[in-house]
């Protein structure tokens, strides 16, 4: 299965090739250091901050491009997936925790900020405006957005609609906890 993500981390990701330290991603801007710390970054009940991403298949070399903000960074080459030749079957949103010491057990690890979705803005981290790219290369607000938690005690996901935010979602959980053994 091939996949492609784009976002924030805090753990230097150490299991599978991410950024540059694998061949195959094309970077064709050095405006965005990647794997580069993010600056500023959100605090609890304080100032938040934004990052925009976008990834989509361009129609005519069917490479997957990666945009921050407003610059291009580069793409991943149409040749090097057997599963994203022709569109995504899967599209998520939120985040994930990997515990590589002890594969099944709960962890400490907390994802985004270590607060549950229901704490919700300046508290539990947020994706807003989802949208995905259609075959016409447009841009559509997702709908039908199926929510999924693996273990809700540990780390949880909840959605919303507003007109400012559109689709959105609130996620995260600080891990093993009383609840969460």
């Amino acid at each position: 299965m091939n996949t492609l993500e784009a976002g924030w981390q805090n753990d230097g990701y150490r299991n599978g090739c991410y950024n540059l330290l694998c061949s195959g991603f094309v970077q064709t801007n050095s405006e965005i250091a990647l794997g580069a710390a993010i600056d500023p970054i959100s605090t609890y009940n304080g100032q938040q901050y934004d990052i925009n991403l976008l990834i989509w298949k361009d129609p005519n070399s069917k490479d997957w491009w990666l945009k921050v903000g407003s610059s291009l960074v580069g793409y991943w080459p149409a040749s090097l997936f057997a599963d994203l030749r022709e569109h995504a079957t899967l599209i998520e949103f939120g985040g994930e925790v990997y515990n590589s010491q002890f594969p099944g057990l709960n962890t400490s690890t907390q994802m985004g900020s270590g607060h549950f979705p229901d704490e919700g803005f300046g508290k539990a981290s947020y994706i807003r405006n989802v949208e995905v790219v259609d075959g016409k290369n447009v841009l559509n607000p997702v709908s039908n957005v199926n929510l999924f938690a693996e273990k809700p005690n540990c780390y949880d996901v909840t959605s919303a609609f507003t007109h400012d935010w559109g689709n959105h979602i609130y996620f995260g959980g600080p891990g093993k906890n009383p609840k969460c053994p």
